[in-house]
């Protein structure tokens, strides 16, 4: 597991959501096997036995007294399906080193990040109660929620593909079927499909299927997402919600705002994806260019958007809280889904790794030309931004409850309007009496960019944000109390906006 641990670096690490110390001076620690637990839930990481952490921070070794006794108790209770649900380590994941002067032994554990199915990795045979899931502050229970989401997502087949037996062809929409139906034909003039009835049609676009129990055709979840009504969607996925708010004026909440629960429309994925769509780019630059004798108006930029508003809905776990909420600001785009990331985050960023977590969805999307099956698309809205000179995307993943946010900014790389608004005038925010330096402001303009009215966060949401160490993190957040409240003490410590 590369640049998690090097020994030489050892008096530099401090424990973070990778890394983690115990002395283990009685034997193996109880906690260890949450931590592993949580590692192989998350990102990976490493434990290492026989070292302190200080009240520093630093690492102080304790040393092992019996290395070889500790470490064929560890491989019992790893090889033990009662203790640990899977074993994801090989021989070369533990290893003991001799470290300072004293020739401390201390035992370093490699644990990898599970695939998508061997998730929930769990302990004591207890799936609820021993899966684990790590952040900036250590080890935490996940819900049944976080659970659930995580057996769903262990099959190849994902969630949308299921037949709702129970309801009829005619609870979806059709006139957003048709709709569809009109800009699938205007893309591709002839496709087989073109001639097809409506139910044959949507059983082939994968919207609805024969069912085993009754063997008549009926909706998929993906064809009630896509073509339902919101009051009939809302009847298989209870937590299912779409809102789309433009934040352009700071006097006012909104200045537009589209739900799918107002009753005024659909509510469904299709109508919300096209309605949404031109919201956002009625003020995007199209700058002029002729193709055949005709004005070309589709950008770089246009596909960049149609692919990160695609991709929200795609990997949006429509039984997850909160639902997927857009938002629109005067010089950013923030899309954000339940849901954690499948393929993590880093893959994400790279591409070329496509795992939807809604196959279905995705199928339809890409009938009428939008989203990448290859796992292209967010690398090409990062190229874009780059050659448009904008700030860098930021992917982040929240958990408890998970959700995806995609933050799309249109300020210039490099800008230097990083004042922040007070009342009517603009001024640098200072901590104390002191201007504060240029990086430093970004990070605060980054974390009131960030924060949401209402809505508490963790030391961790901000760690993650930054990409800095909780003690670091804490001291940029002291400079923000004229901007953001604190509520409690120590490790249930939470921030919220004023």
């Amino acid at each position: 597991m590369p640049n998690i641990f090097d020994l030489s670096q050892f008096d530099e690490y401090r424990e973070d959501n990778r890394r983690e110390v115990k002395k283990a001076e009685g034997g193996l620690p109880v906690s260890l096997w949450d931590t592993y637990s949580s590692f192989a839930n998350c990102y990976g990481g490493v434990i290492i036995l026989g070292v302190k952490e200080n009240k520093d921070g630093s690492w102080r070794t304790t040393g092992l007294r019996n290395a070889s006794k500790l470490r064929k108790e560890f491989w019992d209770n790893m090889n033990n399906p009662k203790k640990v649900s899977i074993n994801l380590l090989s021989e070369d994941d533990v290893q003991t080193y001799e470290v300072g002067d004293n020739h401390d032994v201390i035992m370093v554990i490699y644990v990898p990040m599970a695939k998508r199915e061997q998730k929930p990795v769990y302990i004591n045979n207890d799936i609820f109660n021993g899966t684990f899931r790590r952040n900036y502050e250590g080890d935490y229970h996940c819900t049944r929620l976080q659970v659930k989401t995580m057996l769903r997502d262990q099959t190849e087949r994902t969630m949308d593909m299921e037949v709702l037996d129970k309801v009829p062809m005619e609870d979806l929409n059709y006139d957003t079927i048709h709709g569809y139906r009109n800009s699938h034909r205007s893309l591709k003039e002839g496709h087989p499909f073109e001639r097809l009835s409506d139910h044959e049609y949507l059983r082939s676009i994968g919207a609805a299927a024969i069912s085993e129990e009754d063997g008549q055709l009926h909706p998929t979840a993906a064809g009630m997402l896509m073509f339902g009504d919101e009051y009939n969607i809302v009847r298989q996925f209870p937590e299912y919600f779409l809102d789309y708010r433009e934040e352009l004026d700071p006097t006012t909440r909104w200045s537009d705002r589209l739900q799918s629960s107002s009753g005024e429309w659909s509510g469904n994925v299709c109508d919300f994806y096209f309605r949404v769509y031109n919201k956002i780019i009625k003020d995007v630059k199209v700058p002029f260019k002729m193709s055949g004798g005709e004005r070309v108006d589709d950008t770089p930029v246009h596909k960049a958007i149609r692919e990160a508003l695609a991709n929200c809905l795609i990997n949006a776990d429509y039984h997850g809280l909160r639902g997927v909420v857009i938002r629109k600001e005067p010089d950013k785009l923030v899309l954000a889904n339940p849901g954690y990331i499948r393929t993590g985050k880093k893959q994400m960023r790279l591409g070329g790794e496509s795992d939807p977590r809604n196959k279905a969805l995705m199928k339809m999307f890409n009938l009428i030309n939008i989203g990448e099956r290859a796992g292209s698309g967010v690398p090409n809205i990062f190229n874009v931004w780059e050659d448009e000179g904008w700030e860098e995307p930021v992917i982040e993943e929240r958990f408890d409850p998970d959700r995806t946010v995609l933050s799309l900014s249109f300020k210039k790389s490099g800008d230097k309007k990083t004042a922040i608004k007070s009342g009517d005038k603009k001024s640098a925010i200072k901590s104390g009496d002191k201007k504060v330096t240029k990086k430093t402001q970004m990070q605060y303009d980054k974390i009131l960019g960030f924060m949401e009215e209402g809505k508490e966060y963790g030391i961790w949401d901000f760690c993650e944000l930054l990409g800095l160490k909780e003690s670091r993190t804490k001291d940029i957040l002291k400079g923000l109390s004229d901007y953001i409240d604190i509520i409690g003490s120590n490790r249930d410590r939470r921030y919220k906006k004023k």
